[in-house]
């Protein structure tokens, strides 16, 4: 589905946040912690011989090692006793910072949000009027769940929030009335990255938080990339087609289905601390908004559902769609007469037919008008 980009955020309000359970300052290289040790056992024995420091450190930046100096360097004896030291200090440090057990690899890309991430924030509760006010221009029919996100938007604000956080929900409806279409498109609006989660391709939890080391293919997960990629901190997830995922079982019987990862990071208290499977570190997950589609409740697991706002999304009136198809036809730029014509088709139309339907038909009518014309 096509996008309106017409109506753009304005620049967003960011505020740095720290998110990972770790020490990244901490010097962890055994060989700078060395070079440390010999700087300051050099310039300790430097005042022992009663001479300026400044002339010390003057000499050191000049390269220029005079006797005095010389003097001053550690034995052989010393080099061994400093080298351990490091090494010691060093192994405390890494133990200390949470990061001891990660590889290289891993380590690094962990390093990338050690300044922390970005949250988004509205800055004013007009901003969030503004943005309920074009998803409900654009999507009338979605008007249930973008009240309850007007709602929490204004909420956000009033209570100066860290970070913008939308409650769960979960909008439940017939297929092709657009509703993973209706939350990318408030993430937009909004200013923050989204990600959307097809649970019936996906039905392993594993999509969502990752696997742990060893396993093959092991990976930290589309919500941990998505935040390393895009250094958010407050993104908006799409699980798309949740009532279709059922059971994922090893061979062992042990149960790895996309609802029980789920769970965990739904509630803000256990994913404040939520532990990721693939860097085996903390992330503070509490500011993500979840927004989970179903064509059926009645087959959304119970502990899923009591965890989410669910929301009816009713089916497409021939009003709706003729309103969606005016909207897309302008933005797709065909004719005015087309644009009429197809309107009322659609509105006073018996089929049912959906958002996908009235995409296909706007494309068919595209590609005739800019076909070309014998003359």
């Amino acid at each position: 589905m096509s996008i309106d980009r017409r109506t753009r955020a304005p620049r967003r309000d960011q505020v740095p946040l720290h998110i990972v359970a770790a020490r990244f300052d901490l010097e962890t290289s055994p060989y700078k912690i060395e070079q440390k040790l010999t700087a300051f056992l050099r310039q300790l024995r430097w005042k022992a011989l009663g001479f300026d420091l400044e002339y010390f450190h003057a000499a050191r930046e000049a390269d220029d090692w005079s006797e005095e100096l010389r003097a001053c360097s550690p034995s052989h004896h010393d080099d061994n006793k400093i080298r351990r030291r490091a090494k010691a200090l060093a192994d405390r440090r890494m133990r200390v910072s949470g990061l001891g057990h990660l590889d290289k690899d891993a380590l690094e890309k962990l390093r990338g949000l050690s300044d922390g991430v970005q949250v988004v924030r509205l800055p004013s509760e007009h901003r969030a009027d503004e943005i309920a006010a074009t998803l409900h221009d654009e999507m009338p029919w979605m008007a249930q769940p973008t009240t309850l996100a007007w709602r929490a938007m204004r909420e956000s604000v009033r209570s100066g929030a860290t970070a913008l956080r939308l409650p769960p929900m979960l909008l439940d409806g017939p297929p092709g009335v657009g509703k993973s279409h209706w939350a990318r498109r408030l993430a937009e609006l909004i200013g923050t990255p989204s990600d959307l989660i097809d649970a019936a391709n996906e039905p392993a939890g594993f999509a969502v938080v990752g696997s742990q080391k060893g396993w093959a293919n092991a990976q930290p997960g589309r919500l941990v990339e998505l935040i390393l990629r895009e250094h958010a901190g407050n993104p908006v997830m799409v699980v798309d087609e949740i009532d279709k995922v059922g059971d994922v079982r090893s061979n062992k019987g042990m149960s790895y289905a996309l609802t029980n990862a789920l769970l965990p990071l739904l509630e803000p208290l256990s994913a404040q601390a939520w532990s990721c499977p693939f860097f085996r570190v903390r992330f503070d997950m509490r500011w993500i908004s979840w927004i989970l589609t179903s064509n059926n409740r009645r087959n959304v697991p119970a502990p899923l559902l009591s965890r989410c706002r669910v929301v009816d999304v009713p089916p497409l009136s021939g009003a709706d769609l003729a309103h969606f198809a005016r909207r897309e036809g302008s933005a797709r730029g065909l004719s005015e007469d087309v644009i009429a014509t197809l309107a009322e088709m659609l509105e006073n139309s018996s089929c049912r037919l959906d958002l996908r339907a009235v995409i296909k038909l706007i494309d068919g009518l595209c590609a005739l008008e800019n076909s070309p014309r014998a003359h």
